[in-house]
């Protein structure tokens, strides 16, 4: 039995779950997010706790057991609060700045770069060395934030660069002195 498929999901009173040839609907206060449910795969919505069931135990069915049910947490916890990915921005003169709804971000290079958010995705800047990345859809969220990261990984001489918050930059020590 998958240990993730099994467990309980508890369903806020502000989402409705509606199911229609296979796909799950998931509406909330931020708005709406559609989960395809697999063949083998069936639910059981009671008293606001939904629990997920597998049909035969085929290794695939067994497979998506315990993916159905991720994916329609995520998108149960999306509706109603949301996802945010915070980076941080290290290193001389780097800095982003919001331009409407696009971030423009200064990282060393010799031009600006411009960042066009997808539908669904809200982007900010608190202060000039941070970007919050928030939406419905983890998947999304993570996404434009690892593209985000990659335009300027951080580098292990001096750290400069897009780091996700919290995460640690292993260290290398630089060029040893001339004998």
């Amino acid at each position: 039995m998958s240990r993730v498929g099994k467990k309980p999901i508890t369903v806020p009173n502000n989402v409705q779950l509606n199911f229609t040839d296979g796909v799950l609907t998931v509406k909330g206060p931020k708005g709406t997010q559609v989960v395809p449910i697999a063949d083998g795969i069936s639910f059981n919505n009671e008293n606001g706790t939904l629990t997920f069931q597998r049909v035969n135990d085929d290794k695939k069915v067994r497979a998506l057991h315990g993916l159905s049910r991720a994916l329609t947490f995520n998108a149960i916890e999306g509706v109603s609060n949301g996802f945010q990915r915070n980076l941080a921005i290290e290193g001389v003169g780097f800095k982003a700045e919001m331009r409407g709804q696009k971030l423009l971000l200064t990282l060393g290079f010799s031009h600006p770069i411009l960042v066009i958010p997808p539908a669904g995705i809200e982007l900010a800047t608190p202060t000039q060395t941070t970007i919050q990345v928030k939406g419905i859809s983890k998947h999304d969220v993570g996404e434009v934030a690892a593209k985000i990261r990659s335009i300027r990984p951080p580098e292990p001489y001096k750290g400069k660069g897009v780091r996700y918050e919290g995460e640690y930059i292993r260290r290398k020590a630089g060029k040893s002195a001339g004998k």
